[in-house]
């Protein structure tokens, strides 16, 4: 019999002010860093004022981490040192490996309604703060999406359910990314191996994330479990829409400045020594 996880902590997000100046939601950062390794930080933007989002992300260099960008609903274009320039669309993904060091852009589009996506920061290992960056576009259409006999509709941007696996693959840290939405009073289980991190991020909806505590709601508000192998999660009346992500800890020390994530003070020292210098990029 699997050992179902318990909520270990919860967390409200709080109002943040990043780019050049776009109003977003910090769900966990700098603060939170040993709790959520291998990952680093998750921000929620969304608004139906473009004047909260038109300022965008202009150029910007990062290195040692991978960059997730899952817009729900809008439009961002984006450039990089890669070359590669184009749009991410509602329901697209953009997972970008920064490794030794990339310079790039995000920059929000105005529509009408409502503009919303995450942006989540994953770490990378000592053995791979260097690597080669790489870009992955991932379209809406790519996604595969599995239903459960509750009706509950689960889209697998990373990881495997039943079988069927995400277009992102071969991560460093292993990770899962799953958009779960589930309908009135349906259930949701879902394995995850032990010893992986494992959090939820609430954005529609009311649920149970562990049998023994009062519902969650809709507060935008993240839940780190406790260690086990399994999950289950239940709607309630209104249903429920969440993130679902884990990843294997890397166990290292971070240090960390702005957009640059290494190992010690002197690499990060280095890191913003050769941005100034104009020596940050590595690749051809």
């Amino acid at each position: 019999m699997s050992i179902i996880r318990k909520i270990k902590l919860t967390f409200n997000s709080r109002p943040t002010l990043e780019g050049a100046g776009v109003r977003l939601k910090r769900v966990f950062g700098n603060n939170e860093t040993n709790l959520f390794d291998p990952f680093l930080l998750l921000d929620h933007f969304g608004s139906d004022n473009p004047d909260d989002y038109l300022a965008g992300f202009p150029w910007h260099p990062h290195r040692g981490i991978e960059t997730i960008t899952y817009m729900i609903r809008g439009i961002v274009e984006h450039g990089d040192s890669l070359g590669n320039k184009g749009v991410i669309n509602s329901g697209d993904v953009q997972w970008m490996t920064a490794g030794s060091g990339i310079i790039h852009q995000e920059m929000p589009k105005p529509i009408d309604g409502l503009m919303m996506g995450f942006q989540l920061w994953a770490n990378l290992p000592a053995s791979h703060k260097m690597m080669d960056p790489r870009y992955r576009d991932v379209l809406e259409e790519e996604i595969p999406e599995v239903q459960n006999e509750d009706g509950v509709k689960i889209k697998i941007v990373a990881g495997e359910i039943n079988g069927i696996k995400g277009p992102v693959r071969d991560i460093i840290t292993n990770p899962e990314y799953l958009d779960v939405s589930m309908p009135p009073n349906s259930t949701f289980s879902h394995n995850i191996k032990r010893g992986y991190t494992v959090f939820a991020y609430i954005f529609k909806g009311t649920g149970y994330f562990d049998e023994n505590r009062d519902p969650l709601k809709n507060a935008e508000q993240l839940i780190l479990y406790d260690g086990g192998e399994e999950i289950k999660i239940q709607s309630a009346d209104e249903g429920l829409r969440f993130l679902l992500i884990s990843g294997k800890p890397i166990g290292e020390p971070v240090a960390w400045y702005g957009p640059i994530v290494m190992n010690t003070q002197e690499e990060l020292r280095i890191a913003f020594e050769e941005y100034r210098k104009g020596t940050f990029i590595k690749h051809k």
